[in-house]
Order: structure tokens, then C-alpha cells, then sequence
């Protein structure tokens, strides 16, 4: 996108060339699709996110067109033309559509979203929008969330439609509503935290009216359901820039709502760090832990860097010495991270693996210099199971000192820790720890049919196995006679 200290005319001119140049790289696809709809005497246009992606120049494989035709009109085109159609949003005017196409030199898998010209309103209980069609792009134009967001692109003429200055918003790099942001909030308190999501996205600043209106207007945020503004805070989470989307819903008072672990951060002060909050902190972990990321955006690391400290201002105590201590902060946070992930409706298998990194991240710090015994690293590569790589990045990221000495070391610290764990690894196969006995082999020895019996003498041999390491058959066979010996 341009600079936004260009002047604008320049600026605008650079955003069409691109769009130009991105518009005709998808023709190939949208033009058939339109003269389609031409031919059964609708309109289509391109709409939305895909235009505003074209004039910044980074329109992928997502495409969202507008029409006038009704849902079983816009199926009856799109059914012998699509390589595949879905329904799952027909209730809200939105045909799905997949549709392979060849464009230069390369073989593009396009996602399609047809949605009727509409217009939509929460009414002051529903979670869900009430829909009902309009008639002209113009109308459907102006119930879009943004200014950004309400260019069109009619097709195939390549006509382009703009009648809220959204081009002039793209080259400023600011988030407007079309109309008053209080009606637009009314009609979705959603596009609050959409706000949000695409300053974190774009990079974009929200215009000041708009950031008043959402910090008078948080509450609605309420009468959306969990799975809404999940969606949005994982959009805002993965995005290039999340601090910036999370500071404004931390500064409106909107996280306040959907996040309230997060502000509650700014008012405590960090026991190694007293010269920043927990809250800034946080902010910074996730930073750091983002730069470590390796194979693009990881939301199981991102959510348990944002997570990691919640479990400090309910432990927080005043110590004689003048010392602020968390104590068992972690443990106190991994539970706290699983009741706000369950309440915004997170998978399970996300539930665990996140709150089980926020109890862990920790760990590390009784490792000092070195002096953990093999035993001890091997039950930390255990409790970490598949984790361990993420655990790894969090336990790095966690590390904000400003003391260059003390940085160091610790990165040190843990250079060693993860040299002796690949070791460790190489000797004995750490990712598959289990005891040298399994259970059928237990049984037989014992002689013993199935039962919590079995269960003990397992549990023990594993004690064993991480306490010695590799045992070999014979000693393990002794090892378990022993134990039951004992036992009677």
C-alpha cells in the first residue's frame, strides 16, 4: 500500500494500477462467472475484502462477489459451472463454490463466496443477524462494516464503485464505518472487534470516531455468540501485527468483555521486572514468541503466550521483604486458561495443549545452571509429550529482562538444557519413553489377570524408566518382582 504521507492522488493512482493488474491475473475466472450471470439477466460484482486485497495488491485464491440474484438463482448458475458448490451459509444469502482455472502459467483451486445484495440487523437480545435482500449494490455497499470494505468491482465491465471513499481510506491507511459507527455497531457489535482484527491485519489506524463509539458500545459485544468472536480473536491473533489489535481491545474496554484475563495484567507488577506490568510483558512474549515461529502462524503458541501470566494477579502477594511473588501462578493460570478457552468454545485438543503450555512455562526456570539430573530432563521431555517444540519457543520468549548479562545467560541455560535433551534423545528415544516391561508382558510375569494391579506395576516401571533410564529386559524383570514382593 502506498505511503500515507505520499499525496493522494498518487497514492490512489498506485492502488488502481494494482488493482488493474491483480483483477486481470483472476479475469480468467470472474469474467466467465459474470457473463454467466449476465446471460440469466442478474448482476455481479466483485465486493469487499477481494477488491480492497486488489488495490493492495495481495488478492489470493478468496473471492467475494455481490449480486442481485436471489440464493436459488445464484445456484442454478453456479451448479454446472462450479467444480463444487456448498450451502452452509444460504440462510445469510451466501452460495459457496470451488472452481479450478488455469491463469498464465499456473493452475489456481479458486474459493468463491456469491452472497445476495443484503442488509442485516441484531435486534437488541438476538446473537444472530436478522437478513433481508435489497436491491442495488449501493444499499448493500453502505451495510458493510468499513469504508475499506464497501468497494466494488462490477464485472465484466470492470466498473469500479466507491460511493463511501473507501479508495481514499486505503491510501490513508484508516478504518472508517460508511455510515455513523454507532449504527454500524448497532446493526453488528462484531464489527467492534473486526476493528480490531484488521488494524492488527493492515496495519491500518482506526479512525477516532470509530474508536469512541466502540469504547461507548463494548457491552454489546455480549449479545454475540462465543464462536463469533472466537473466529475474530484467532483472525487478530494470527495476523502480522497483534499487539496493535489487542492494545485497542484492551484500551476500548472491548477485552474488558471477551478477554477480561488480559486488562486485568496491566495491574500488577512483574516480581523479576519491575519496571514494566505483566501486561507489557505479555505483549513482548508474544512478540518474541511470533519471531521464533518457523513454519507460519502457530495459534497454540500465540494463545498460550497471551495466556501464560493470567494466573498472576489472583496469586500476587506483598512479601515482609518488600518483594511482590506470584507462587503457583502457573498452575493457578493453566486453569484459568482452559475456563476462558471452554467459555469462547476452543476445540478440546486446543483447550489442553494451551492450558497445558501456560503450566509448563515455568519449568524451566529450577533448571539454574545445568544441574538437572537426566533424570529430571527426561520428565520434562515427558510432561511436555508432543509440546515440547512449542514449550521450547514459549520458555525463550518468556525471557524480557533488559539485563544483557542476565539474558544471556539464560539463553544459555537453556541452549544447554536443549543440547542435553537431544542427546538424551539420540541414547534413548525420549519421544517414545515407556517402561521396559509393557503390560502384557507385566501380567505374564506377575501372573495376574487385568486390573488396577497391572495399572500400579506400569505406573511403577515408568517411575523407574525415568529415573534410570534404559533398564534392559532381565533388570526390569527383577525390578518388577521386587516391587511386588514388596506389595504383599
Amino acid at each position: 500500500m502506498p505511503n500515507p504521507n505520499e499525496d493522494t492522488p498518487s497514492a490512489l493512482s498506485q492502488a488502481q494500477q494494482r488493482a488493474v493488474a491483480e483483477l486481470l491475473r483472476v479475469a480468467p475466472v470472474a469474467d466467465d462467472l459474470a457473463r454467466r450471470f449476465q446471460e440469466a439477466g442478474f448482476s455481479l460484482a466483485l465486493v469487499g475484502g477481494s477488491v480492497r486485497d486488489a488495490l493492495l495488491g495481495r488478492l489470493g485464491n478468496d473471492l467475494d462477489f455481490t449480486t442481485d440474484a436471489r440464493p436459488e438463482d445464484v445456484l442454478k448458475i453456479v451448479r454446472p459451472w462450479a467444480d463444487a458448490v456448498w450451502e452452509v451459509g444460504i440462510a445469510f444469502g451466501t452460495v459457496g463454490a470451488q472452481k479450478g482455472a488455469r491463469v498464465g502459467d499456473t493452475d489456481w483451486l479458486f474459493q468463491i463466496e456469491i452472497t445476495t445484495y443484503r442488509s442485516e440487523a441484531y435486534d437488541r437480545t438476538s446473537r444472530k443477524p436478522e437478513v433481508s435482500y435489497g436491491d442495488s449494490i449501493e444499499e448493500d455497499l453502505a451495510r458493510r462494516d468499513f469504508t475499506v470494505n464497501a468497494m466494488a468491482v462490477a464485472l465484466p465491465e470492470k466498473e469500479f464503485i466507491d460511493p463511501h471513499g473507501g479508495l481514499e481510506d486505503l491510501a490513508a491507511r484508516v478504518l472508517r464505518t460508511p455510515g455513523t459507527p454507532e449504527e454500524s455497531f448497532s446493526d453488528d457489535p462484531l464489527r467492534m472487534m473486526r476493528a480490531a482484527r484488521f488494524a492488527a491485519q493492515l496495519d491500518f489506524e482506526v479512525a477516532p470516531e470509530v474508536v469512541t463509539a466502540m469504547t461507548e458500545m463494548a457491552g454489546r459485544i455480549e449479545i454475540v455468540s462465543a464462536e463469533r468472536v472466537r473466529d475474530e480473536l484467532n483472525k487478530l491473533l494470527l495476523s502480522a501485527h497483534p499487539r496493535k489489535g489487542l492494545t485497542l481491545l484492551v484500551d476500548t474496554g472491548l477485552a474488558g468483555y471477551v478477554l477480561p484475563e488480559l486488562p486485568a495484567l496491566r495491574l500488577e507488577s512483574d516480581e523479576h521486572h519491575r519496571h514494566k506490568d505483566v501486561y507489557e510483558h505479555t505483549l513482548i512474549v508474544l512478540e518474541q514468541a511470533i519471531e521464533l515461529e518457523q513454519d507460519g502462524p502457530d495459534l497454540t503458541l500465540r494463545l498460550a503466550a497471551l495466556l501464560h501470566d493470567i494466573g498472576k494477579p489472583p496469586t500476587r502477594r506483598f512479601e515482609t521483604d518488600g518483594r511482590v511473588s506470584f507462587h503457583h501462578h502457573e498452575v493457578v493460570g493453566a486453569k484459568m486458561t482452559k475456563k476462558r478457552m471452554t467459555a469462547l468454545k476452543y476445540s478440546n485438543e486446543l483447550v489442553k495443549d494451551v492450558s497445558r503450555l501456560v503450566e509448563l512455562h515455568l519449568r524451566f526456570h529450577g533448571y539454574g545452571t545445568g544441574e538437572w539430573t537426566d533424570s529430571a530432563v527426561r520428565r520434562y521431555v515427558r510432561d511436555a509429550g508432543p509440546l515440547l517444540d512449542r514449550l521450547h519457543k514459549l520458555t525463550r520468549s518468556d525471557c524480557t529482562t533488559r539485563n544483557k548479562r542476565k539474558a544471556v545467560a539464560l539463553s544459555r541455560a537453556y541452549d544447554g538444557l536443549e543440547e542435553r535433551i537431544a542427546q538424551l534423545k539420540e541414547q534413548e528415544e525420549l519421544d517414545a519413553i515407556r517402561p521396559d516391561l509393557d503390560g502384557n508382558q507385566i501380567m505374564e510375569i506377575l501372573e495376574v489377570g487385568p486390573g488396577p494391579a497391572v495399572g500400579k506395576a506400569y505406573k511403577h516401571m515408568l517411575e523407574l524408566r525415568l529415573e534410570n533410564g534404559p533398564m534392559g529386559h532381565d533388570a526390569a524383570v527383577a525390578a518388577l518382582k521386587e516391587w511386588w514382593a514388596a506389595q504383599s
